[in-house]
C-alpha cells in the first residue's frame, strides 16, 4: 500500500490492561473511532504509544492487529527510535516483516549525534529497507535538528518522503516548501501549531489528541484544506485547552484520561509511568470534563 503522508495521521497511545499487558480489544474500538472518523493512517510506537517501554513481540502484535483491523483501508506506520544504527536496521527489517507500509524516524536516542552522523544514520536506514520513510524532526525534545541542508543529502534516498516537522517554528514549513517543492511532504507533529500549520501549507497532521477526538480532529484538517478558515477555527478554539495537554512531559497519563472521557480507551499506562495523581489530575480532568461538555456540532467534513 503506498503512503500518500497527508490529511490526519494519529500517533495512537498503547492500550494496557491492569495487569500491565497489551488491550487489544480496546485498541481496537480506538481504531475503528479513527477509521470513523477518516484518519488516513496510524502511526504506533511513537512517544504516545509508549515505544521505549514495549518488547518486540508487542511491536510485532500492534503492527499485524492494526493491519488487519485497518483491512488496507489505510497505511500503517511503526515510529523508530533506536540507540544503534544496527538496531534501526534490525527494526527496520522486522516492520517490513510484519506488514507495516511505512516508518517514522528519529535520529538516534540518547547519543547526540553530529549533523554528519545523524545524516549518515538516516541514508543507511533508507538503504535498508524499501519502506517509505518519514523523518522525524523534533530538536526540541530530542536536542538533534535535521536541516534543510541535511534534507538535500538525505533525499537523494526516493523512500525519504515527507518529515513530521515538529520545531515549533511554522515558518520553517515555507522554507522547506521553498527549497524542495512538492519532493518532501510535511506534517505537523504538534497539536497546538497544527492549524496554522496546514492553513501555511503543511500536507497533513500527525496527531496525539485525535486518540480522543478523532472527529473534531480530522474535521479542522479537512476544513483548513477547503479554505473553510472560519469554521475550522471555531472547533480549533474549542479544542486548544485540550490541544494543550499534548505539549506536557505526561502527555501520555493526559491524553489517556481524555481517552477515558470519550469511551477510547482507558488509564493504564506503563511503569514508571503512572496515571496522574492530586492537583494536576484535578486540573486535566477540568479541561477534559469542560471540553467534553461544550463539544462543538460538526459540519459534514466528509463530504468535502
Amino acid at each position: 500500500m503506498k503512503v500518500e503522508w497527508t490529511g490526519v495521521m494519529p500517533a495512537v497511545t498503547t492500550k494496557f490492561t491492569k495487569n500491565d499487558e497489551l488491550d487489544m480489544n480496546m485498541f481496537e474500538v480506538n481504531i475503528k473511532a479513527q477509521l470513523e472518523a477518516g484518519v488516513n493512517g496510524i502511526v504506533l510506537g511513537g512517544t504516545l504509544g509508549e515505544a521505549s517501554t514495549l518488547t518486540d513481540d508487542e511491536k510485532r502484535i500492534l503492527i499485524e492487529e492494526t493491519v488487519r483491523i485497518t483491512a488496507d483501508k489505510i497505511p500503517v506506520v511503526i515510529n523508530i527510535a533506536e540507540q544503534t544504527t544496527k538496531g534501526a536496521v534490525e527494526a527496520a527489517h522486522k516492520a517490513e516483516k510484519y506488514g507495516a507500509h511505512g516508518l517514522m524516524m528519529l535520529p538516534p536516542m540518547r547519543y547526540k549525534s553530529t549533523d554528519y552522523e545523524t545524516v549518515q544514520y538516516f541514508k543507511t536506514i533508507a538503504r535498508s529497507t524499501d519502506l517509505p520513510i518519514m523523518i522525524y524532526n523534533n530538536p526540541v525534545d530530542y536536542k538533534i535538528e535535521v536541516t534543510l541542508d541535511m534534507f538535500e543529502e538525505l533525499l537523494v534516498h526516493s523512500n525519504i518522503q515527507a518529515v513530521k516537522e515538529s520545531t515549533r517554528d511554522i515558518s520553517n514549513i515555507t522554507r522547506i516548501r521553498n527549497r524542495f517543492g512538492n519532493r518532501l511532504n510535511i506534517l505537523c507533529g504538534v497539536d497546538t501549531l497544527a492549524l496554522e500549520s496546514i492553513a501555511a501549507g503543511a500536507d497533513g497532521w500527525v496527531a496525539g489528541l485525535v486518540c480522543a477526538f478523532p472527529a473534531e480532529t480530522v474535521a479542522i484538517c479537512t476544513l483548513v484544506k477547503a479554505g473553510r478558515i472560519a469554521e475550522a477555527l471555531e472547533i480549533y478554539r474549542w479544542f486548544m485547552p485540550l490541544l494543550e495537554l499534548d505539549i506536557s512531559p505526561q502527555l501520555v497519563q493526559n491524553i489517556k484520561l481524555a481517552e477515558v472521557g470519550t469511551g477510547l480507551g482507558t488509564e493504564h499506562v506503563r511503569e514508571p509511568r503512572l496515571p496522574l495523581q492530586g492537583e494536576e489530575r484535578i486540573r486535566v480532568q477540568k479541561i477534559i470534563d469542560k471540553g467534553l461538555k461544550n463539544r462543538p456540532t460538526l459540519p459534514a467534513y466528509k463530504l468535502l
